[in-house]
């Protein structure tokens, strides 16, 4: 009897699985839908901020999109067809953000993948394994390219005798210092003179650009590497790169 009882604990205790959770939900259990609707909100928030490209809050109308997709997820999951749960919310909550975009005309600069925007009445033969796998084929490659573009920078690097783990090593720690640098960076870029000693000799001119910016010959000295390297973003065709330093580089 007594194992008997120990067993019936152990399976109360057992953590249910989301899935296991949607099938109570649509079975109605309400209690448990609202405890999982605030369980998830930072899975939501990511999903939503990686469409909107910034973070997300809750009193976003965003927000309010993705968590009525994740419901509407929630209570269409069907466990037979062989995603995850959170793969298939995952892709419901970005169909719904998107189509909210388009609608209302917002972030122009957002890049939307078209297959994530179509009804599935308006694709009955797309399950959503496929619609899945087109995402992450769509996320390999990107991490591909990005992979590709630092492996090139790296190189580009190595012609000025620079590494990425110097860049590491020497960045400059206080984010002021960082943006001085970048500005210094952007000085070089604009000057046709200054930009082209950096190229043919390989090193910064740091006697002619002291004269152009407010920052000591000291400072450029210490930033020298880093100063270089985000020269080198900037005039190069580095889009992972320049996207990753554009909110600093304002471009």
């Amino acid at each position: 009897m007594l194992n008997v009882i120990l067993i019936l604990l152990a399976k109360q205790k057992k953590k249910q699985t989301l899935e296991d959770m949607a099938i109570r939900i649509q079975n109605g259990d309400e209690q448990l839908l609202n405890i999982v609707l605030e369980d998830y909100k930072p899975f939501i928030k990511k999903t939503v901020s990686s469409v909107c490209k910034r973070y997300i809050y809750e009193s976003d109308d965003e927000f309010s999109i993705g968590l009525i997709a994740f419901h509407d997820a929630i209570l269409k999951y069907n466990h037979q067809r062989g995603s995850s749960i959170i793969s298939f919310s995952e892709v419901i909550i970005k169909r719904k953000v998107i189509d909210y975009i388009r609608k209302n005309g917002r972030y122009q600069d957002v890049s939307i993948d078209m297959s994530l925007v179509e009804d599935d009445e308006e694709n009955p033969n797309l399950t959503i394994e496929q619609i899945v796998s087109v995402e992450e084929y769509g996320k390999q490659q990107e991490g591909t390219k990005r992979r590709e573009e630092i492996i090139s920078f790296q190189e580009h690097l190595s012609h000025f005798k620079l590494s990425f783990h110097e860049l590491v090593e020497q960045s400059p720690k206080h984010e002021d210092a960082r943006l001085n640098a970048i500005d210094i960076a952007k000085t070089v870029v604009n000057s046709k003179e200054l930009l082209e000693y950096l190229l043919e000799k390989k090193r910064l001119p740091i006697k002619k650009l002291e004269k152009q910016v407010n920052v000591s010959r000291k400072t450029i000295e210490r930033n020298r590497k880093y100063i270089i390297a985000i020269t080198l973003i900037l005039i190069g065709d580095y889009v992972y790169l320049r996207d990753y330093l554009k909110g600093r580089l304002e471009i």
